[in-house]
């Protein structure tokens, strides 16, 4: 039987929901965040499933169980969990998880202002700011990012030939810029981006393998990161994240700043010390920097950060019992 109640924290992180769950945790097995996920996705994957998508919540919904740190000087564990999986690392649900656990004395930070956070895809740094009991923002030092495919020409049925990039800032994202056959996320609705992302992802899988050259559980090119003209003028750069089956970020993706940064300083558009503003399909905004160089398994890398900021916007207890037909959630596609 596969019964339980889940307390949850449930807010948003510059415009994308996360549901920070605080009870019913299930004990995995692992000496890291990785094997721990791994054990996650094995046999508590109805949890995930049970607590992202409908009834209990859709097709954007994004959340994260904090667990004790897997390292010796590690503050806290993070485990990711959204509908389009149990995802290595997380920026916006980091943002929002650290935000709404420092609020709530649910994490006790060693050193005042500062995390040493252990993820799936390895230890991130956290800054944050507290000020009468509520956390302004919060700035992430993300695991390296790295150009892994550049120039990929694939053929998307409906839309013709694009030219793609493939990075990695914590996941593997598919970029793809403004060209003959694509003329900017300005010019396209959100119909159009949750039409042919699916298709480009499928083509792109198919085409090419993405594993991390030191994780190789971290595969597969998850997400679409589509872009064009800001709506603001203090915004860099914008972008519209695809996720899951139906899913567009309304935050500027934290992985998502992270290897399109990678990307352009690959190509020579963005320097160390740099600030990238990073706008969002609804206008927020991140503000992201690279603040060194780096490499992975030979392959010349950044080591990113990200800075936003998350709003607590309710608690709930959600009961899981196997005896409603949708325990398990469902999704209409």
């Amino acid at each position: 039987m596969r019964k339980g109640t889940f307390a949850c924290i449930d807010g948003h992180t510059c415009g994308n929901p996360v549901r920070l769950i605080t009870s019913g945790h299930p004990n995995l097995r692992g000496d890291t965040m990785s094997e721990k996920r791994q054990h996650f996705m094995s046999e508590y994957d109805w949890i995930r499933q049970a607590l992202m998508f409908e009834p209990r919540g859709h097709d954007m919904m994004s959340g994260s169980f904090i667990y004790p740190p897997t390292t010796a000087d590690g503050d806290a564990s993070i485990l990711f969990v959204e509908t389009s999986g149990s995802l290595p690392m997380c920026g916006h649900g980091t943002i929002g998880t650290v935000t709404f656990a420092l609020e709530n004395g649910l994490i006790q930070p060693t050193h005042n202002h500062k995390l040493k956070l252990d993820t799936p895809a390895g230890r991130v740094d956290v800054e944050y700011l507290l000020q009468d009991d509520k956390v302004q923002w919060v700035k992430l030092f993300n695991v390296a990012a790295y150009l892994a495919y550049e120039n990929i020409i694939i053929d998307v049925p409906e839309l013709g030939l694009l030219n793609v990039d493939i990075s990695y800032g914590g996941n593997f994202y598919i970029i793809v810029e403004p060209q003959t056959n694509f003329p900017g996320i300005d010019k396209w609705s959100a119909c159009d981006i949750l039409k042919f992302s699916p298709q480009i992802r499928k083509v792109v899988n198919q085409t090419l393998e993405c594993v991390h050259p030191l994780d190789a559980t971290v595969k597969g090119a998850s997400h679409v990161l589509w872009t064009g003209q800001p709506k603001h003028s203090s915004s860099s750069a914008a972008n519209a994240v695809f996720y899951g089956d139906k899913a567009i970020d309304r935050s500027p993706c934290g992985t998502g700043t992270s290897a399109r940064m990678a990307q352009l300083y690959a190509k020579g558009l963005l320097a160390v010390g740099q600030q990238f503003v990073h706008e969002s399909y609804i206008g927020s905004q991140f503000v992201g920097c690279i603040e060194a160089v780096t490499e992975v398994a030979g392959k010349t890398a950044i080591l990113p950060s990200i800075r936003g900021w998350s709003k607590v916007t309710g608690t709930s207890n959600i009961s899981v019992d196997d005896s409603d037909p949708y325990a398990f959630g469902f999704q209409v596609i």
